[in-house]
């Protein structure tokens, strides 16, 4: 391995709570700026523009966009473990194969996304019964940003890589850089060229590509021993197989996720324009607690990637106990932190007091249940990183199709509120978590087996 490589790898050996965290950090971070892109289009457009632009951007057009980016990012997760675990196993000729496989599809798919969103983007927001006063600003919104897909695929597969080898701190700078380039390109084309639904879309995908330019270029000349060539990219049927067998299940969940979002926005939409914002809103600031969450996942799907292809089984579950302690100290201090200042926090979105309220009472009823929802990432995420995913993949269906799409369907109807929509996520959670548990620790019991 190259000495870049060797300072960068210290997930396999050294103090693990220190490792967790230098590693975590620059992830949690970096993710926090990814969500900022959206984030701030929905502020910029919430304020200069209206609560309709904000229902918009942060509604029906986030919902979907989100379908797109979970299900890749799910497949990416796939690539990410084989290249973490035969990094950590020092293969350096499967690595570089399994880099260029990812790279080339990852390319094949944006394409396929570009046409498929483009098409069907009218057809979809009205599936969902998005509000006939946001429609028109929804697709054009949505279309722009299915132009720009291909800078946010290739950003997402090449950070999941870089940081699969133990870098986690070139995403988070190229993702600064990039969130202050969006800022003000939304400043400039929504405020003074006044372009509205439109500037807000472009700043995204100019600054998306700007991102995937800068990782892709660092894949070229950093990494001596994962270094990404232009003219090997090519896909290797049988490193793609392996990169399914995990992507798939992954991708499957973060779909069925989107879906049952999908479905339960269609309802909040039922409400009308104001429940709409108002549930956009609260999507910016809950997202908080999922980017932090999901770092976490990220952090330990690595860990025990590298630890399982360096054969450290006992390393693994260590990592695992001090990651959920970190988790629950650190996601019920976010609860503490949106549950004491949401009414500031919606003030940032909008000046509409009846858009506040609603979003204030959606927070507060929520954000008490997020901690349950930490077991679920960090023990699934180590599963997937010694290349476990389908049963956990099933647990986790199991307990969002067979409870959140039956609730929508039939409960709902009866107790048609807001409270009744939003009661589906901790109920699906705690299920989740009671068959979660007992998996991990059967499977941990039977690993030296």
């Amino acid at each position: 391995m190259s000495n870049e490589s060797t300072k960068t790898n210290q997930i396999t050996e050294g103090v693990i709570w220190k490792q967790l965290l230098i590693f975590f950090f620059p992830i949690v971070v970096g993710t926090l700026f990814q969500q900022l892109y959206n984030t701030v289009d929905a502020v910029i457009v919430g304020r200069f523009v209206g609560k309709g632009a904000l229902a918009a951007v942060g509604g029906s057009s986030a919902v979907l966009s989100n379908l797109i980016i979970g299900c890749f990012t799910g497949l990416a997760s796939g690539a990410s473990v084989i290249v973490s675990q035969f990094y950590g196993a020092k293969d350096e000729r499967n690595l570089q194969k399994s880099l260029h496989t990812a790279y080339a599809f990852s390319v094949i798919l944006s394409i396929v996304f570009t046409i498929l969103g483009w098409a069907l983007t009218p057809f979809l927001l009205k599936l969902i019964d998005t509000p006939a006063d946001t429609l028109a600003d929804s697709i054009l919104y949505l279309r722009i940003y299915f132009l720009g897909i291909f800078g946010t695929l290739i950003f997402n597969i090449g950070s999941a890589i870089m940081r699969s080898i133990g870098d986690s701190r070139r995403p988070l700078y190229y993702l600064i850089i990039c969130c202050f380039l969006n800022i003000i390109l939304d400043l400039v084309l929504v405020i003074v060229f006044d372009m509205g639904i439109v500037g807000a879309a472009i700043a995204t995908i100019i600054s998306q590509a700007v991102s995937a330019i800068l990782v892709t270029n660092a894949l070229m000349k950093k990494y001596d021993d994962c270094k990404l060539y232009l003219s090997k990219l090519h896909i290797d049927l049988l490193k793609l197989r392996l990169e399914f067998r995990i992507g798939i299940p992954s991708a499957l969940q973060a779909f069925m996720y989107s879906i049952t979002n999908i479905i339960i926005q269609a309802a909040i939409n039922g409400f009308g324009t104001d429940t709409a914002a108002a549930w956009a809103s609260f999507g910016k600031l809950d997202a908080l607690f999922w980017t932090v969450n999901g770092a976490f996942g990220i952090a330990i799907t690595t860990f025990a990637g590298q630890n399982y292809g360096a054969g450290k089984k006992d390393r693994i579950f260590k990592s695992v106990r001090i990651c959920l302690a970190m988790a629950v100290a650190v996601c019920g201090g976010i609860v503490l932190f949106l549950a004491i200042f949401c009414r500031p926090l919606f003030s940032i979105f909008t000046t509409d007091q009846n858009v506040i309220n609603i979003g204030i009472d959606m927070l507060r009823f929520m954000a008490p249940c997020y901690t349950i929802y930490v077991f679920i990432e960090v023990l699934s995420g180590a599963l997937r990183g010694t290349g476990d995913v389908l049963l956990p993949t099933l647990i986790t269906l199991g307990g969002v199709c067979l409870i959140r799409i039956p609730w929508i369907m039939f409960v709902l109807p009866a107790h048609h509120t807001t409270t009744c929509v939003m009661l589906s996520y901790p109920i699906s959670w705690i299920t989740t978590t009671a068959l979660i548990i007992p998996y991990y620790l059967y499977r941990k019991k039977h690993a030296y087996d």
